[in-house]
This record gives C-alpha cells, structure tokens and sequence, in this order.
C-alpha cells in the first residue's frame, strides 16, 4: 500500500503528464483528488488559537501562535478518499447514462479511468 506521502507525489506526477499533454478531463480529476486529501489534512477549527484582543482582526497574539499543524492522514485514510472519488464519479457515469447524457458518461468515465490508472 502506498504512504500519503507516495500519492500525492503520484498524483502530482500525473498531474504533469496530464498538463503538458493538455488532457483537461485528467487535469481536472486530479486536481480534485488532491484538493480533496489536502481538505481531509485540514485542522479541525476547534483547535485554533482563541482569538486576542487590541490586535488586528481575529489574530492570535505573538509571532507563530496562530499556526496549526495539519492532520496525518494514514495511508488507509487516503485510500479510501480516491476510492470514493471513483466510486462517486462511477455512480454519475450510471445515472448520465440512464438520462441519456452520454457525452458527460464519458467525460466522467474518462476520469474514472485516469484514477484506476494510478
């Protein structure tokens, strides 16, 4: 099983592929996918700095204590995150074909297939 570590650099590596060939559909599923592990890294709010007083807006006081570190994902975690993200463009690949829009199933199916690829 890959680190998060080793998807992101696969992603990212694809994702250069996919730009220098000018594949939009490519570019675009990837993108997402690493928008999507880099969301699931992002702290809950709950654990941010209160907020301080006779300071600008919202700041933290002090130089750095407004920093949080990002949550580690564990390699099951950001696998199951690309499963899903096929799993849900495979379930509108199903439902553009039932309505008769074969032209966006198989800009997804493209998709689809850009990520079982890696």
């Amino acid at each position: 099983m890959r680190t998060v570590d080793e998807w992101k650099a696969t992603l990212r590596v694809a994702l250069k592929e996919a730009l220098r060939t000018r594949n939009a559909s490519a570019s675009a599923v990837l993108r997402e996918t690493l928008a999507a592990i880099d969301n699931a890294e992002a702290p809950d709010l709950s654990v941010a700095p209160a907020a301080v007083d006779n300071v600008f807006a919202g700041s933290a006081g002090g130089l750095g204590s407004g920093e949080v570190s990002r949550l580690v994902l564990s390699p099951d975690a950001v696998n199951a995150l690309v499963q899903r993200e096929i799993q849900e463009r495979q379930e509108a690949v199903a439902l553009y074909v039932k309505l008769g829009r074969h032209e966006e199933a198989s800009a997804l199916k493209a998709q689809v297939d850009v990520l079982l690829a890696l």
